[in-house]
């Protein structure tokens, strides 16, 4: 009797199909799209789609190339109040001030989102979208299934913020330094907290959307976080135990190689400098040369000429190890700021990074 070697009934998994839905700013993007490349890679049977605007969707669309990921772009509401017209990313945002104006007003984009969501082939099985779009969350209420949260920060970072807000340290204390409750081993200044935070009253708007963010992360399925276990085991174990959604650390998601990546990314300028980054970190490790300072304030902080050259020379004096990432200036404006000479005399213990 011949036997049959088709597959006629071999039952196939179903498939499974994720939205990604990052906020409007390169930091809350990268860890989406790394994710996106490894679901693509370790799950076969699973189709991802990348939610983004049409301004953002050229970066995202060079990350995603040549994967199966599908890009559904959804139009920015327009005639923001104090938002100009084409200004669809944070770092692109004439003042960090608008920062709440402009995360409320991505709810205009519900309308679009949820008609997308209902057009999706396969029907979707889950969203993990940013913590910062916390009106998703009535989304995937309203069409039936879970949304997980998405943010940038550690879980140490959640965790002190949230018991710091719960417990109205930050009012109840006439100190500038507090004890973080229930780890009286941290101690912070409170002007490390959100302004909000320690003065609800003097922004209403930042308030309204500090207490939508908090009601839907309650209401989130969980949380997927850019971490692993092994590096805070203490802060995951409390959040998990004392104030949830569960948070799942599937991170470091940016050690993760891409399929392909090799090819990928040695045509790209910015990592070839990525490289000699490594390289000088190795040789920093293999000389015994003690610790490197990391410093750096994101792609959005805006450091005046003075606070340069005094972090320039604190830096100096300090005669440390560090490595210094710079947003590259457009016109130079950061190198005339360093002290005559700075980077010939650090070159030994610094390096100063500008293509990040």
């Amino acid at each position: 009797m011949a036997s049959n070697t088709g597959n006629d009934d071999v039952s196939q998994p179903p498939r499974q199909h994720v939205v990604l839905f990052p906020f409007m700013s390169k930091g809350h993007t990268m860890p989406l799209l790394q994710l996106a490349r490894r679901l693509l890679h370790r799950r076969r049977h699973m189709t991802v789609t990348f939610v983004t605007t049409p301004a953002n969707r050229p970066f995202i669309a060079k990350f995603l190339a040549g994967t199966a990921a599908a890009i559904v772009e959804l139009p920015f509401p327009e005639s923001v109040s104090g938002v100009p017209t084409g200004v669809e990313s944070t770092d692109a945002l004439p003042s960090m001030s608008l920062f709440h104006t402009f995360a409320n007003a991505t709810e205009l984009m519900k309308p679009d989102f949820e008609r997308a969501l209902k057009n999706l082939d396969p029907p979707v099985s889950f969203l993990v979208s940013d913590g910062f779009l916390w009106w998703t969350v009535e989304s995937a209420a309203k069409l039936g299934f879970p949304r997980l949260f998405s943010f940038g920060s550690s879980t140490y970072a959640m965790t002190v913020a949230a018991v710091v807000a719960v417990s109205g340290v930050l009012k109840q204390s006439e100190c500038e330094t507090i004890t973080v409750p229930g780890f009286p081993w941290i101690k912070a200044n409170k002007d490390e907290f959100d302004p909000v935070a320690r003065n609800p009253e003097a922004n209403p708007i930042g308030l309204e959307f500090l207490l939508k963010f908090a009601e839907a992360t309650k209401r989130s399925f969980g949380i997927i976080a850019n971490s692993f276990y092994e590096l805070e085991p203490v802060f995951i174990d409390y959040w998990n135990r004392e104030i949830g959604p569960k948070s799942w650390p599937v991170g470091p998601l940016c050690l993760a190689q891409s399929p392909n990546s090799n090819a990928q990314q040695h045509d790209e300028p910015e990592n070839f400098m990525r490289d000699d980054v490594h390289q000088w970190l190795d040789e920093k490790l293999e000389n015994g040369s003690g610790p490197v300072l990391y410093v750096a304030f994101g792609s959005q902080v805006k450091l005046s000429s003075e606070q340069l050259r005094e972090m320039a020379k604190g830096l100096e004096e300090s005669d440390v190890n560090f490595l210094w990432v710079i947003r590259k200036p457009k016109d130079g404006s950061a190198e005339k700021c360093f002290p005559d000479g700075f980077e010939d005399r650090v070159k030994n213990r610094g390096m100063v990074v500008r293509d990040w």
